[in-house]
């Protein structure tokens, strides 16, 4: 298996940071995971906005060559691991104008008749590691999980990606967080995933 972690976070002495720790750890003691590669995306300086104008259209997002690297990660991996804080109930906005340039159309998906398009990047499962300062129930009964609903039924769905995986950590800036328990979890899980 091969595997992309997506960091998104700017504070290496974050809890979010040590959960990527975490990530890398597990994945490089399971024998399953071949090739692991991480794309931290504020060391990356990735710009996330877009730009439509003469020279760059919407409909050619599939080609931009200053995103080309980053569409080539998402082919290779067969695994799409983020590791992002919930903020205002969604993932940050780095990460949402990353997967605004990179999950484009003939890229991601390809438009046909009917309602649904075809997607493009079938067979690839998701991992998404996310923590929030609020109850780890808050999204589900305030936010009617809009923050699942956004990520796997109006994205990676969309795109093909059927096998998607949540963890959402809460109460992760409380000293009764638990977050050593929550680290290890999350090592162990990726220790031992075999797909």
């Amino acid at each position: 298996m091969k595997m992309l972690v997506i960091y998104t976070y700017p504070n290496h002495k974050s809890l979010n940071y040590a959960f990527l720790q975490k990530v890398i750890r597990g994945s490089n003691e399971n024998p399953n995971i071949k090739e692991l590669k991480v794309l931290d995306l504020y060391e990356e300086d990735f710009d996330p906005l877009l730009v439509f104008n003469e020279e760059k259209r919407r409909r050619d997002m599939h080609t931009d060559s200053a995103t080309e690297k980053y569409r080539n990660q998402i082919s290779w991996a067969d695994k799409i691991v983020l590791i992002y804080p919930i903020w205002w109930g969604r993932p940050p906005a780095m990460l949402l104008g990353y997967i605004d340039q990179l999950f484009s159309s003939d890229f991601a998906y390809r438009d046909k008749k009917g309602l649904f398009p075809e997607g493009l990047l079938k067979g690839k499962s998701v991992v998404c590691v996310s923590t929030m300062k609020g109850p780890v129930h808050y999204p589900f009964l305030w936010l009617n999980n809009a923050h699942k609903v956004l990520m796997k039924r109006a994205l990676f769905n969309f795109v093909g990606i059927k096998k998607v995986k949540f963890f959402e950590f809460g109460n992760m800036e409380s000293p009764k967080g638990n977050q050593i328990k929550k680290l290890e979890k999350i090592y162990h899980y990726f220790k031992n995933i075999d797909r």
